[in-house]
């Protein structure tokens, strides 16, 4: 046998002894690992969220519409620490996404549901859905305009904003004793506007050109700590008539716009 033969032959049985090896099993892409510091602060809020919906099966409303504050607070920490800790992560953001569809879609959906508009009929659970249909549109298009949008605008009301008027409502109503009956007609109107707001077009402030790792003067700082005081006196209507005003910011801002033109002109 000559010499090439002989390499020829030892070619051929390596190839058929790799051959013969096992394939390696594909890795999962999962075995990654997620970060676990931002996505604590989203499990947080995913738990406030559905922790208002067992709460407002059993009766307690303003237990549950506090949960949805709570949820917010949760929310609003998450992306901060991540951007912080340099752990953003698809998986984080597909799961903040999710967990905003419990807590501020369908949470406050089912509180106002079980509060008042189930006295409705068919006309309380339709306006429930609806604010529920909003908080799903006005996701999917956040998510999907993540690169594109201005950030320091929001188009539509953010669920959280939404969320909070409709919790706020409830909450307000329930310290003061009114019965969800007694307002029914009143949440029919609150609760599917707050859902169509948030698939409108109206920009709204996003306040995420705000720095708070820079320097801010010492009045800022006396503001913060005021606006806090004020909170601590009455948070139930004082939060609701923050967010009331911040919805309404929107069109008004809107009308404003217009206004302008037409004078400009």
């Amino acid at each position: 046998m000559s010499l090439n033969d002989k390499n020829e032959s030892l070619h051929d049985e390596q190839a058929d002894a790799e051959t013969e090896q096992p394939c390696k099993p594909a890795k999962w892409p999962g075995r990654k690992g997620i970060y676990l510091l931002p996505n604590l602060f989203t499990t947080g809020a995913l738990f406030s969220g559905f922790y208002a919906v067992v709460a407002s099966m059993n009766g307690d409303f303003i237990n549950a519409s506090i949960a949805i504050f709570v949820a917010m607070i949760l929310d609003g920490m998450d992306g901060r620490v991540a951007r912080l800790t340099n752990t953003q992560s698809d998986f984080g953001a597909e799961y903040d996404s999710l967990a905003d569809m419990v807590s501020f879609g369908v949470a406050p959906a089912l509180v106002a549901f079980s509060w008042a508009l189930q006295d409705l009929g068919k006309v309380g659970w339709v306006a429930a859905f609806i604010y529920v249909a909003g908080a799903a549109l006005r996701l999917a298009r956040f998510n999907t305009q993540l690169d594109t949008a201005d950030k320091n605008f929001f188009t539509g009301l953010a669920s959280p904003a939404a969320a909070a008027i409709v919790a706020g409502t409830v909450w307000v109503f329930s310290e003061t004793g009114v019965k969800g009956e007694e307002v029914a007609w009143l949440m029919a109107v609150i609760v599917p506007a707050a859902g169509l707001l948030m698939v409108s077009n109206f920009k709204y402030h996003s306040f995420k050109g705000l720095d708070l790792r820079g320097k801010v003067p010492f009045v800022a700082m006396l503001a913060v700590v005021f606006g806090f005081v004020i909170v601590s006196m009455d948070p139930a209507k004082v939060l609701l008539m923050i967010f009331m005003a911040y919805g309404l910011s929107g069109p008004s801002y809107e009308v404003w716009l217009r206004w302008k033109g037409r004078h400009s002109s």
